[in-house]
């Protein structure tokens, strides 16, 4: 009888683990039949080992600051609505970053807010003239990506967040993606036609920008500064296709308040890869600034609101533009002291905000040319 007792005994505490396999970690080691001398350090970890190996819990790397950041890949690109375009088109989509719009927010509004400050007062911005500037910020920024993924490929591999990028996972071949930019420039020249022969003029000659950012990041801690002259190239377009020239007075200084800001926003993006970064021999304001990041960051906002400040003043623009010139700065400061810049996520958060800093920025505008009689 003794014996029975023992060999059932026995096989209960073989079989019971088992009931635990579905459970969380920390449920099998506080609910464990066992006898509590094998519950030591070591056994904890050979049974938190098993189940995130059955359970396929991710696991988390430790960022240098002591906090938990998993490595992000594009935003969205896994699971967006893109996968559900025809299977050959899927990875051009990608390439092109429709999955996150983001870019072409930040892209058309410099461009919005030129446009809007060239309308005649009491009058709404041309829609025909932001549908086709909207257009050919999708445009121009998918050739941009284009063109940064071909130059990028073999660092992009390096790097945890873009090695599951078209090109650099050999999804599109090389030649495939110079074929598809040399059809995104078509339909951007179309665009571009549309428009009068000074803007026509002005908008050409953005390509070189266009062509010659992605190589910055291998020879300067600056890339971030000649992104800001590129992705704000449509301050001066904007005005250029209203008046048919430039107002240097008014676009000159709102250009220079798009560069502050490109430097704090891409910035706070360049975080996510620094680790990878330093690796991969890629450099960025993120590894230049370092620590003093935020300080640093803090002054170029507050050189872009002064500078949008003078914008105002050339303009004649009044309280409307100045109270949303306020609130977008507000949302500003609110980023750079917030964002935890050791957190890929976090990091990735406070950028894709800045869709609603040129929302508000441009709402203040439209509403004071409204007023202005």
């Amino acid at each position: 009888m003794e014996v029975g007792r023992r060999a059932v005994g026995q096989q209960r505490r073989v079989e019971e683990p088992r009931e635990y396999r579905s459970a969380g970690p920390h449920q099998i080691v506080r609910d464990c039949p066992w006898d509590s001398s094998l519950t030591t350090s070591y056994t904890t970890q050979l049974l938190l080992a098993r189940q995130i190996s059955t359970s396929g819990w991710p696991q988390k790397e430790v960022s240098s600051g002591g906090q938990h950041s998993s490595p992000e890949k594009e935003p969205s690109a896994a699971h967006s609505w893109v996968d559900r375009l025809p299977a050959r088109v899927v990875p051009y989509a990608k390439l092109i970053r429709l999955h996150a719009p983001i870019g072409t927010w930040l892209l058309a509004w410099p461009c919005f807010w030129s446009i809007a400050l060239a309308s005649p007062p009491g009058a709404l911005p041309d829609v025909r003239l932001l549908a086709l500037f909207g257009a050919g910020a999708l445009l121009l920024r998918g050739a941009g990506c284009t063109v940064n993924d071909l130059w990028d490929r073999d660092l992009d591999a390096k790097v945890e967040r873009t090695k599951s990028r078209p090109i650099a996972s050999g999804l599109i071949t090389p030649l495939q993606a110079t074929g598809f930019l040399g059809l995104q420039l078509l339909l951007g020249l179309g665009i571009l036609l549309q428009l009068n022969a000074y803007s026509i003029a002005l908008g050409a000659s953005s390509l070189g920008l266009v062509f010659t950012y992605p190589l910055l990041k291998r020879f300067t801690y600056w890339p971030q500064a000649y992104l800001g002259l590129t992705f704000n190239w449509g301050a001066l377009l904007g005005w250029a296709a209203v008046q048919g020239s430039c107002n240097w007075g008014a676009v000159l200084p709102l250009y220079a308040s798009g560069v502050c800001w490109t430097l704090v926003y891409d910035t706070i993006y360049a975080h996510q890869d620094k680790r990878d970064d330093v690796s991969a021999g890629v450099k960025s304001t993120a590894l230049l600034f370092a620590e003093q990041t935020k300080p640093i960051l803090g002054a170029f906002a507050a050189s872009q609101i002064a500078l949008l400040g003078v914008t105002g003043y050339m303009t004649d623009s009044g309280l409307p533009f100045y109270a949303s010139m306020i609130a977008a700065g507000g949302n500003l400061a609110w980023q750079i002291m917030a964002v935890d810049l050791d957190d890929r996520k976090d990091c990735m958060a406070k950028f894709v905000s800045n869709k609603w800093f040129g929302a508000v920025l441009f709402s203040g505008i439209v509403a004071d040319k409204l007023l202005q009689v």
